[in-house]
């Protein structure tokens, strides 16, 4: 739809409603195939997939967990296609026109870790290949810069650049790469499962690795409780489901250009619970083969490939995971700050300046590596800040105003959503104090038992959601 009239500092070509939908079933799918098929991404399964305990839990845990993915991927996608509208556009009907930079804000931080954290897992692939060779090994070892080595610094910043290029000329750049890269990471890790299996002559589940020894492994997952018991299960789908959390928010960024509500359902079919469980069994396949011929549990793929005899072969499987963590990047954590910083100064920042400046806030943030902690605390820290945001979001789209928007009141700064001089306090009252309950008090303090925090963003949804209802009834 076209706007008419739009104030000057909500509007630009970028943060408008889309105009062109070319986004088919298969372009949603590899939406999905890039967001998931990363470095970050494989660890995570092959974590969650041995702490299940055996196949028969794995299917109830992670299926079970998928279909909730799917579940609410698709609410918010719904939104996207309805509206024609971006992330930071649509929380205007919740936040405020003003207050939406608030989540804006947030979700673009998010990026900006993540955004560091893939580049810098995405080089590291490149820097173990590198490594194989005697004279590079020794410049590892004996050359450094910005608290890492010489060599890390610079394929960090060759990565960082070559994502860059990627989004040159905008969303339909992003569409053709995912679109080639989603299949080509799945044949090479395929390969990579066939090979290992083959070389162990064994196709297991994990069991035969000493519990000892996997759960020092995997102690970064943060899952609690005896592999396979009913406490570790629950952890390993809320986990799962959590990791998701920031595309919750800005998935519409994406099914906005989709060709219709049908298209984006069956690309999220195929995307989430179909793929997701696929992803998740050839992650955790191809670590007990691993652990079968090295010995070792090798949770993340460049480590696996660095062992590889045939120096092409682990060329290949480098490369490849490479490409892949690339693809979650430019998906996951280019596209959304793109957008959040353009929604802030709309008539200076457009879509492409909002991603030059979410790709330096990375480059900066690269000596200190914040990313380098737990992962899968990490992961439900960062995720549970934004439960409190989607909940309100998705409660006032589907319960407050039944999945009907005026669009174009979006971009008018005395309309329907100015609320409060542009904020909406009443979202930012149940923000506060979802995000007391979800992040706040787990992370900083004791007041909440030991397990609440792996169920952070849960409360958060649930709780910020649920204020933020009362809140509106009661004015009513």
């Amino acid at each position: 739809m076209q706007i008419k009239n739009p104030s000057p500092s909500l509007y630009n070509e970028d943060l408008a409603p889309a105009t062109e939908r070319k986004w088919g079933a298969f372009s949603i799918f590899n939406v999905w195939t890039s967001d998931v098929h990363s470095l970050w991404g494989y660890y995570l399964a092959a974590s969650l997939f041995l702490l299940c305990g055996n196949f028969i839990n794995f299917v109830l845990a992670i299926g079970l967990g998928s279909l909730v993915i799917y579940f609410l991927m698709t609410l918010v996608g719904n939104a996207g296609v309805r509206t024609g509208v971006p992330y930071p556009v649509l929380a205007r009907a919740s936040f405020g026109t003003m207050g939406a930079n608030l989540p804006a804000l947030v979700r673009a931080i998010v990026a900006c870790f993540w955004y560091g954290a893939q580049t810098s897992a995405a080089s590291g692939a490149i820097v173990a290949l590198l490594v194989r060779n005697e004279g590079m090994l020794a410049f590892h070892q004996n050359n450094h810069m910005l608290g890492h080595s010489t060599l890390e610094v610079i394929c960090y910043v060759i990565v960082w650049a070559l994502q860059l290029l990627i989004i040159q000329r905008g969303m339909e750049t992003v569409r053709k790469f995912q679109d080639w890269a989603g299949p080509a990471v799945w044949i090479m890790m395929l390969l990579l499962a066939v090979y290992l299996v083959a070389k162990s002559g064994t196709f297991s589940f994990g069991s035969e690795i000493p519990q000892d020894v996997l759960l020092k492994a995997t102690a970064d997952a943060g899952v609690p409780g005896t592999p396979g018991s009913a406490a570790a299960l629950f952890a390993v789908a809320a986990t799962w489901i959590t990791y998701f959390a920031a595309l919750y928010l800005n998935f519409c960024d994406f099914s906005r250009y989709a060709t219709s509500e049908a298209e984006l359902r069956k690309g999220n079919l195929w995307g989430l619970p179909i793929n997701l469980l696929a992803f998740c069994l050839v992650a955790g396949v191809t670590t007990t083969a691993a652990f079968s011929v090295y010995n070792e549990v090798l949770l993340h793929p460049d480590q696996i490939s660095a062992k590889f005899d045939s120096w092409f072969l682990a060329a290949l499987a480098a490369l490849t995971f490479a490409v892949a963590t690339l693809g979650i990047n430019v998906v996951a954590n280019f596209v959304s700050p793109a957008f959040d910083f353009a929604n802030i100064y709309p008539s200076k920042i457009n879509f492409k300046r909002g991603g030059y400046i979410a790709a330096a806030i990375a480059l900066i943030l690269y000596p200190w590596a914040p990313w380098q902690t737990g992962a899968a605390q990490f992961v439900n820290f960062i995720g549970s800040t934004m439960g409190p945001i989607f909940g309100i979001m998705m409660v006032d789209y589907y319960l407050i105003r039944k999945g009907k928007l005026d669009v174009a009141a979006l971009y008018q700064e005395n309309g329907e959503f100015r609320f409060q001089n542009g904020w909406h306090v009443k979202a930012l009252i149940a923000l506060a104090v979802g995000a007391l309950f979800s992040s706040v008090l787990p992370t900083f303090t004791t007041i909440l038992p030991a397990w609440w925090g792996t169920y952070g963003w849960f409360f958060g949804v649930a709780i910020g959601g649920g204020v933020y209802y009362l809140l509106r009834m009661g004015s009513k």
